[in-house]
Parts: structure tokens; C-alpha cells; sequence
């Protein structure tokens, strides 16, 4: 029994001798393909490539900006919020008066150079103000102009005591102006129902108050249409 096992033996180790010298050849041709298919893969980048000859791939690589999703927690959102400068609301300015004028600061005298100035500021809006200028485009002008400093004059209103009153306009509100008049007072006059004048190098010009109640920030970018007739 062992001597005819011999041969089994050594044949099937003639068997696996021939296999695997069989497999270093396939290892072979299989690192010769994958060499050639790198080298063909190359040169078929450089050729398609041509058009990026000025550059250099590898930079154009490395400095190209990838954007990672990345969210932020909602602790380093509120942190952020937080440092974030946060304006006052209209409750807390009344609360600080931030708006009113203080009664030694309600002298006439006080705004006579804030006046010069309107008077400079609008002359250059309106070119110069030269007596060849239309009151069409001087009032177009007016319309979106900034009338702090101005000196108005009340011509018409439902209430009678406002009637005459005349003074520097320190401020603008959406419905009110208040003015300081030549006796250091201090008068708030509502926009509606009333029509003021302004006289500017000869030109007067009458704002209709019920039709100008927007805020000097808001009027500068309204377009205003030319109506006929205007009622208080």
C-alpha cells in the first residue's frame, strides 16, 4: 500500500509544482497590464488637459477651495446673537427722551446756523435757485428734500390758533413738525389738515400737509403724483 501511493504522491506534487508556476506567470502579465493602463491612463490626461498648459494641475489642486458641510451649534449661535449690537426700540427712546429738546435748548438764536445752512444745502439742490428755474422743478426739488432748518410758515389749518405761527423746523416726525419760534417756544404742529409755506430767495412754496406724512428718510424715495386739486 505505501509503495503504490508513491507515485500519487509524487504526481500530485508535480501537479501543484505546475500550478503554481503557472500563477507567477499571471502575476506577471497582471502587473504589466496595470503598468500599461497607468501609463496610457497619463497620457490620456495629458492629452485631454492640453487646454490647462498655463497652469499646473497639481497647484490648481491644492489651492481649490472646498466648502465641508459644517453646522454650527446652537450654543455658538446664540453666543454670536448675543455679541451682535442691538438698537434701541421706539418704547425705550421715549423712555430716554432721546427726541426732546430740553427747555435751555429751546432758544431761536440756538438754530440760526443750522438755518444758514438749510438755506446753502437748498440752493444747491435746486441749482442755484436762479430766476430762470421753473416752480415745477423747484418743487420737485421740495418734495424730496430735507426741511430741517427750514423757517415755515402755517397759512391754513382746520385749527385757527395754529394759523401765522412761523419758526425754524428742528424736527420732523411722520405727523408732526415741531419748530421754535422767535419767542423761544417750543410748537408741535400737526401735518394734517394744515398747509405750510417756505420761502426760499423769492420762491414760496406751500406743502400740503395731509399729503406730506411720511418720514423725511421715506419721502426722499416716494414718487409723488401731480393730483389737480387738494383738500386739506
Amino acid at each position: 500500500m505505501l509503495m503504490s501511493l508513491s507515485p500519487c504522491c509524487g504526481d500530485e506534487a508535480g501537479f501543484t509544482h505546475g500550478f503554481f508556476g503557472k500563477s507567477t506567470k499571471t502575476d506577471q502579465w497582471t502587473s504589466q497590464s496595470s503598468s500599461k493602463s497607468e501609463a496610457f491612463t497619463k497620457a490620456f490626461l495629458k492629452n485631454s488637459l492640453q487646454h490647462h498648459t498655463r497652469h499646473d494641475l497639481k497647484s490648481m489642486l491644492s489651492h481649490k477651495a472646498v466648502v465641508l458641510g459644517y453646522s454650527r451649534s446652537k450654543k455658538d449661535k446664540l453666543k454670536r446673537n448675543s455679541k451682535k449690537a442691538k438698537g434701541l426700540n421706539a418704547r425705550q427712546k421715549r423712555a430716554l427722551k432721546i427726541f426732546q429738546i430740553k427747555p435751555e435748548h429751546q432758544r431761536y438764536e440756538l438754530f440760526l446756523p443750522l438755518h444758514e445752512l438749510w438755506r446753502q444745502y437748498i440752493t444747491d439742490l435746486c441749482s442755484g435757485l436762479k430766476p430762470t428755474c421753473s416752480p415745477q422743478f423747484v418743487q420737485q426739488k421740495l418734495l424730496k428734500a430735507d426741511f430741517h432748518g427750514a423757517i415755515i410758515t402755517v397759512v391754513r389749518s382746520k385749527c385757527p390758533s395754529y394759523v401765522g405761527t412761523t419758526g425754524i423746523l428742528v424736527q420732523e416726525f411722520k405727523h408732526v413738525f415741531k419748530i421754535i419760534t422767535k419767542e423761544d417756544r417750543l410748537k408741535v404742529i400737526p401735518k394734517r389738515s394744515s398747509v405750510f409755506s417756505v420761502e426760499i430767495n423769492g420762491f414760496v412754496s406751500h406743502i400740503y400737509g395731509s399729503k406730506f406724512e411720511q418720514r423725511a428718510s421715506e419721502r426722499s424715495a416716494k414718487k409723488f403724483k401731480v393730483r389737480g386739486t387738494i383738500d386739506l
